[in-house]
């Protein structure tokens, strides 16, 4: 069987791999982890139970949304997605992964976690005020870093394009970092949204028909990949 990508919903950051399976044209499965999915079965393919995964042909899972685009982008180089170890194209789209994976990606933890405080609304208002002023400043950072590129690691798309568009779109759904203070993203963020892989993801997640332009062959149930995992 092909590659299996377990995606999380709602607003998961594995959109973004489902972005660049399709980008990429490779057949793969997707299987879809929710509130509901039993834990103890799910941690048997990744123990830290978060999304994404992608289990191999060979049995084995790889997580972590880095690890997981770039073992992609490696697998189809002249899509050209990722770059050549070793060349400088490589070092700025390893720097620019490892800026959405912490800074833009944790700007958003307060926010996340304020919805845990409902019984507590003095800290629950504390932690939206710090996720508002964090996402500010790293959407700040971040239109200042593609002043001059076209997209997020030069003049071509790549990995880190498909990532970015799966955790963007936070802001919107926070209601946070009005757009129109950041030209340069907001213009980024309606490009990749018109996109038909961009698309087809958030189809996949809102469970609508979804037209795949690349190679995904359905999805499969947790319970049925068991007998894939290595030992």
């Amino acid at each position: 069987m092909e590659p299996v990508l377990f995606y999380g919903v709602p607003q998961g950051c594995s959109f973004g791999s489902i972005v660049a399976l399709e980008w990429l044209g490779l057949p793969y499965r997707l299987c879809r982890i929710t509130h509901d999915t039993p834990k103890d079965l799910f941690a048997q393919f990744n123990p830290v139970r978060q999304t994404p995964v992608l289990l191999l042909e060979n049995g084995t899972a790889l997580t972590e949304s880095a690890a997981i685009l770039q073992h992609l982008a490696n697998r189809v180089p002249e899509r050209r997605l990722g770059f050549a170890q070793g060349t400088p194209e490589h070092d700025r789209l390893n720097e620019t992964l490892a800026y959405l994976n912490t800074t833009f990606f944790s700007a958003f933890a307060p926010l996340w976690a304020s919805y845990d405080m409902e019984k507590n609304p003095p800290v629950q208002e504390m932690l939206r005020a710090m996720g508002r002023e964090k996402v500010a400043k790293a959407h700040k950072e971040l239109e200042a870093m593609m002043a001059r590129r076209e997209w997020l690691v030069g003049n071509t798309r790549t990995i880190a394009d498909a990532y970015f568009i799966g955790i963007a779109r936070w802001a919107t759904f926070h209601g946070v970092a009005e757009p129109r203070a950041y030209p340069r993203i907001h213009a980024h963020i309606q490009r990749l949204e018109a996109d038909p892989a961009v698309i087809f993801a958030h189809a996949i997640e809102e469970e609508r028909p979804a037209t795949s332009s690349g190679g995904f062959k359905g999805h499969v149930a947790l319970e049925d990949l068991r007998s894939r995992l290595a030992a």
